[in-house]
C-alpha cells in the first residue's frame, strides 16, 4: 500500500506486504475500511424500521419482537469477542470478508421468510456476519491514524452510523414501492463493495500474542487497568440498552400513533444523521480536550434528549429525533478510542468489549423490555429507560483523564 500523503494518489490493490506508517494518517486506507463498515451496517439497518410489516406479515408480539432482537445481537455479543482475540493474533483478511459477506447476503433474506424461524435464523447469520468484522477492522484504523486516532476513529464509526441513516431510507422506500418480496435483490449492492473491498483492503496486522490462551490474554492485556476498562464499559453497555429499546421499539410506536413506514424509516434516518454529526464531533473534541469531558456531557444531555423523540407531536417528531441521536451515538467512538488508548497491544479484543459484548448484552434485554411493553405500553417502559444515562454520570466521573 502507497504511503504518499493524503490526496496524493488513491489507494493501490492489495499486495499483503502493506506496512503502516505511524507518522501518518493514511486517509486512503481508512476510507476502504470505513466502506467495509459502512456496507455491512447498511445491510444490518434494515432491521429496525422493517419491524412493523414483519409484525404485520408474521403476525409477531411485542415479546416476540424482543426476542428476535436480543437473540440476534446476543449472537453478535457472544461470538464478537472470541473474534477480537483472533483478529489479534492471526494477520488473516478472513474474518473481515466473512462476515461482510454473510451480512450483506443473508440479511436480505428476511424479506421472503415465512415464519418468525425462518427470519430468526437469516437475521442471526447476518448479525454474526456483522460481529465478524467488526473487532479486525476497528482493530486496524489505529494503525493508519498518525496521530489522530480519536478522529479516524470517528470516521470509521461515521461509516456505520451514515449506513444506520441511509439504510432504513432505503429500505423503507424500496420495500413501500416492490414489498418485503423483492429483498434479495438488494444484495447486489453489497456485492459491488465486497469486490471493491476485496482488491484495496490490506491484511491486518496481529499483536503477535498467538501464544497465551483466550483468558491468559485477557489477563496479560487487560490486567494492569481492568477496573477502567470495565467501567468504560459499563456506560457503553448502559447507552446500549437506552439506545437499542428506543432503536426497537420507536418505529412500532410511531407507526402506532399514525405515522406511514416510509416516514419512520426517514425519522429513523434523522436519529442516525444526529449521531453521524455527534460522533465527529465527539472523536475531534475528545483529541484535544480529553475524553472524559465529552462523555460527561452527552450523556448529560441524553435523557432529555430521548424524552423530546418520546413526546414531541406531529412532524416536531423529526426534530426531537435528531436531538436524541445527536446525544445517544455521540459516545459511540469514544469508548473504543479510549480502551484503545489503554491497552494499545489488544485493540480489536476491547474494541470487541466495547462494542460487541456493550452492544450484545444491550440488545440481550431487549425481550425484557418487549414484555414489559406488552404489559405496561411502550410509551411508559420507553419513558423509565430514558433515565438510564443520568446514571452513568457517577460512572463518568471516575473516569481517568485520557488525551
Amino acid at each position: 500500500m502507497s504511503d504518499s500523503t493524503p490526496g496524493e494518489e488513491p489507494p493501490v490493490a492489495y499486495s499483503g506486504q502493506d506496512t503502516p506508517d505511524p507518522s501518518r494518517v493514511q486517509y486512503g486506507i481508512v476510507f476502504v475500511i470505513t466502506l467495509v463498515h459502512f456496507t455491512g451496517d447498511f445491510y444490518s439497518s434494515f432491521f429496525s424500521p422493517l419491524l412493523p410489516a414483519f409484525v404485520d406479515k408474521l403476525g409477531l408480539t411485542l415479546t416476540q419482537v424482543g426476542l428476535l432482537t436480543g437473540l440476534v445481537r446476543l449472537l453478535a455479543f457472544m461470538i464478537q469477542p472470541v473474534v477480537g482475540y483472533l483478529s489479534d493474533r492471526h494477520e488473516s483478511r478472513w474474518f473481515v470478508f466473512t462476515g461482510l459477506f454473510l451480512a450483506f447476503f443473508c440479511i436480505p433474506f428476511s424479506g421472503i421468510a415465512p415464519n418468525f424461524y425462518v427470519l430468526l435464523l437469516v437475521l442471526s447469520l447476518g448479525s454474526l456476519g456483522s460481529s465478524m468484522f467488526h473487532p479486525a477492522t476497528t482493530g486496524m484504523v489505529p494503525l493508519y491514524s498518525g496521530n489522530r486516532t480519536g478522529f479516524c476513529l470517528s470516521i470509521y464509526n461515521t461509516g456505520g452510523t451514515l449506513a444506520f441513516a441511509l439504510g432504513p431510507v432505503f429500505i423503507t422506500w424500496y420495500v413501500a414501492h416492490w414489498g418485503l418480496e423483492a429483498m434479495p435483490w438488494t444484495g447486489m449492492l453489497g456485492l459491488v463493495a465486497f469486490l471493491f473491498c476485496f482488491l484495496y483492503l490490506p491484511r491486518p496486522k496481529s499483536e503477535n500474542l498467538s501464544h497465551l490462551g483466550f483468558f491468559k490474554s485477557l489477563k496479560a492485556t487487560l490486567g494492569p487497568v481492568y477496573k477502567i476498562i470495565f467501567l468504560i464499559w459499563l456506560v457503553m453497555f448502559l447507552r446500549a440498552v437506552t439506545g437499542q429499546a428506543f432503536m426497537t421499539f420507536m418505529p412500532i410506536f410511531l407507526v402506532n400513533e399514525g405515522h406511514p413506514l416510509p416516514s419512520v424509516g426517514l425519522i429513523v434516518a434523522f436519529f442516525i444523521i444526529a449521531g453521524t454529526l455527534s460522533g465527529l464531533l465527539a472523536g475531534y473534541m475528545a483529541d484535544r480536550t480529553g475524553f472524559k469531558k465529552i462523555f460527561f456531557i452527552s450523556y448529560l444531555f441524553m435523557a432529555p434528549a430521548l424524552m423530546l423523540y418520546l413526546y414531541l407531536p406531529g412532524p416536531w417528531v423529526f426534530a426531537g429525533a435528531f436531538v436524541a441521536g445527536f446525544f445517544v451515538l455521540a459516545p459511540l467512538p469514544l469508548g473504543v478510542v479510549m480502551a484503545q488508548k489503554l491497552v494499545p497491544q489488544s485493540r480489536a479484543m476491547v474494541s470487541s468489549l466495547m462494542m460487541g459484548l456493550a452492544y450484545g448484552l444491550g440488545g440481550a434485554v431487549s425481550p425484557l423490555v418487549g414484555g414489559l411493553a406488552d404489559v405496561y405500553g411502550i410509551e411508559p417502559v420507553l419513558f423509565a429507560l430514558s433515565f438510564i444515562p443520568l446514571i452513568c454520570l457517577g460512572v463518568i466521573a471516575r473516569f481517568p483523564r485520557v488525551v
